[in-house]
């Protein structure tokens, strides 16, 4: 029987070609899901489905499904020569049937067992684990101007404000058992909102389906398969292209690091370690429960690079954020001595999976040169994100880790006692940038008894929300991009609950909406000033005006734009003693207008704001040949903006 497929300019044609199976054997096809998984097909001019798993050690397959009622010996799957593919094309196969492979391993192996397709782009709703047939090409985008004008621009010298999102819990509807919002719900009640203050990105948590909501979505097994829990996959495209058209970009987890041991997932998919490593040493993390993927295994490669290249071509997501780079970087990550095997140089360098990042970066910024890839990082690994060809591993962005903890440490500090440690704010600046970094409060800060942003904040209830507005003021000022997990907006009260919506009733109470109000405020003005966005990245954007005056515990510095002769002065004052009168050193005569206080009333503070501009005067502070006099509010973040006397 000839097999012919439908064909379509976004996805091309599924036809398992030679040059396909050799590509896929050599680890560097970078679209496998457009043959593997299944697809719509015509055959004798029938339309169906054709069905394409890679299952090498299997000795047969059966392709079973709500389409056969689950009969084993109905549709046996045809062996594709030695490439370990197995295919059949099934007529009476539809969008939305149900179906799974029978595996049955060689003799002397594993018992047969019933597996979800690991290329199905839909799935069956948690507790069931049946893959779905679905096409990919239903959906008709709206985004063309926006796709254009990503990949042509430079990302990285614009602002890039994250709102970081888990789907599940932003908000639910409870007069409805409390359920969780739809993709396209999600679409009309967050886009507004996000726009409303000011973010230029959202971030989803995980949305590729999983088997366990406590996971947060970190434990994947449907890695082509957006979850069923909030729609359809068009669904999700419809919530991607909502954002486009709104003007926001959309950054997903992605997670390849690991994988849970469902027994209807990858682990010994076909009797055999074929995804993971056999060795529990290289192949298990104790931690976690889960597996860890064979980098060196050509197959293993295809798979993990095509779907990061799926999420970009067929949801035209705008950048993936890596999830535990370090677990993959380090062959002794979280393991004692003995519970790991050195690689071939006698290092703890995970060789194959070093080599993997660095093609998955080469790739996906060759095919889609306006997105962003972010590694979630938290050690010390040199030139994360330095070109490839330089020696580093390509990634766009990291996130900054040292800084979170570092200012998380020092802001739970009583002032009294900060002037100690204010080495733990400056030391951030000693290695700024040598990466490209975003600076993120994220949702691994607001669970397992750590508290809220809010929380931590010593002091009576005025000084908690004022040391929350000032820490949100410094990193806003702080060189880097932007991130900030939902209810940080409006400094929640209680631990991030992943079963529950977000405590939106704290918007009634003026000291949370003051809160929300100066993030809109924050995001407006580091998206509109280009000294506090433009040169993120490199030496010249920022200068230190004083970072030794510790007795106070004041912090000041500058930021500055590409054109240098604009710049914006930042001064925090880090404990509860109002400062008037407070000298701060400025390069050149002129005048200085206070363009954000976090004490402003509008924010919820006592107020202590300079309503005229102020000009500097021929005195020298701070090493610099002129000052500025202003004042200086209790726990509080001031920005400044020059107007020199030649403008």
């Amino acid at each position: 029987m000839q097999i012919s497929v439908s064909k379509n300019s976004d996805n091309p044609s599924p036809q398992l070609s030679d040059f396909d199976v050799h590509l896929h054997a050599e680890g560097t096809h970078t679209r496998a899901y457009r043959f593997l998984g299944a697809h719509p097909a015509r055959a004798d001019d029938m339309q169906g489905t054709r069905f394409t798993v890679w299952s090498p050690n299997a000795e047969r397959v059966n392709l079973i499904g709500s389409f056969n009622d689950w009969n084993t010996a109905a549709h046996p799957m045809n062996h594709q020569g030695d490439s370990g593919l197995w295919s059949i094309f099934v007529p009476e196969s539809k969008q939305g049937d149900l179906y799974k492979y029978e595996i049955h391993p060689r003799a002397g192996s594993t018992p047969v067992s019933r597996r979800a397709d690991p290329y199905a782009f839909a799935a069956e709703l948690r507790p069931g684990s049946a893959s779905k047939v679905w096409n990919l090409d239903n959906y008709s985008w709206s985004d063309d101007t926006w796709m254009n004008r990503r990949d042509s621009s430079d990302q990285l010298g614009r602002p890039i404000s994250v709102y970081e999102v888990h789907v599940g819990s932003w908000r639910r509807v409870p007069g409805e058992d409390n359920r969780w919002l739809t993709y396209r719900e999600l679409a009309e009640a967050l886009i507004p909102y996000v726009l409303d203050l000011g973010f230029t990105h959202i971030e989803l948590m995980p949305v590729s389906e999983h088997p366990f909501d406590g996971s947060w979505g970190y434990q994947t097994l449907g890695y082509f398969a957006p979850t069923s829990r909030f729609g359809s996959p068009d669904d999700l495209k419809y919530f991607v292209d909502q954002c486009h058209l709104a003007g926001l970009g959309v950054i997903i987890d992605w997670v390849p690091a690991h994988f849970p041991k469902d027994d209807f997932g990858l682990r010994m998919f076909d009797g055999t370690h074929l995804y993971e490593h056999g060795d529990p040493r290289k192949g298990e993390h104790a931690d976690w429960g889960t597996l860890i993927f064979n980098y060196g295994r050509n197959e293993v490669r295809s798979f993990l690079i095509s779907n990061a290249l799926y999420w970009a071509d067929v949801f035209h997501v705008d950048g993936l954020r890596v999830d535990a780079v370090a677990s993959m970087l380090y062959l002794d990550y979280s393991r004692k001595p003995g519970e790991w095997i050195p690689n071939r140089n006698g290092g703890n360098e995970n060789i194959e999976a070093i080599e993997f990042l660095k093609q998955f970066n080469i790739v996906i910024h060759r095919e889609f040169p306006g997105i962003l890839t972010f590694a979630e990082e938290s050690t010390s690994w040199p030139m994360v994100t330095r070109p490839v060809h330089l020696g580093g591993l390509g990634f766009g962005i990291k996130w900054n880790m040292g800084w979170m903890n570092d200012t998380l440490q020092f802001f739970e500090e009583d002032p009294v006692h900060r002037k100690y440690h204010h080495d733990e704010l400056t030391f951030s600046m000693v290695y700024a940038f040598t990466e490209n970094f975003v600076l993120p409060f994220s949702h691994d800060e607001v669970v397992h008894g750590k508290g809220t942003l809010l929380s931590r904040m010593p002091g009576d209830t005025w000084q908690k929300f004022a040391n929350v507005r000032l820490l949100l003021a410094y990193m806003y000022a702080h060189p880097g991009k932007k991130l900030l997990f939902m209810g940080d907006e409006f400094a929640q009260n209680d631990e991030w609950n992943h079963g529950e919506s977000l405590d939106w009733h704290l918007l009634e109470f003026e000291p949370h909406r003051r809160v929300h109000e100066l993030v809109r405020c924050l995001n407006r003005l580091y998206r509109d000033d280009p000294a506090l966005h433009e040169r993120d990245f490199i030496q010249e954007g920022f200068q230190w005006i004083n970072a030794h005056d510790s007795g106070s515990s004041v912090l000041t510095f500058m930021r500055i734009a590409a054109d240098s002769s604009h710049h914006v002065v930042c001064a925090f004052n880090l404990t509860p003693v109002l400062r008037d009168d407070f000298r701060i050193g400025v390069p050149a005569p002129g005048t200085y207008t206070e363009i954000l206080n976090s004490d402003a009333a509008t924010f919820g503070g006592s107020d202590c704001v300079n309503k005229s501009p102020v000009t500097a005067d021929d005195q020298p502070w701070d090493g610099f040949p002129c000052s500025i006099a202003i004042c200086l509010p209790p726990l509080a973040g001031v920005f400044f903006q020059n107007s020199p006397i030649n403008s």
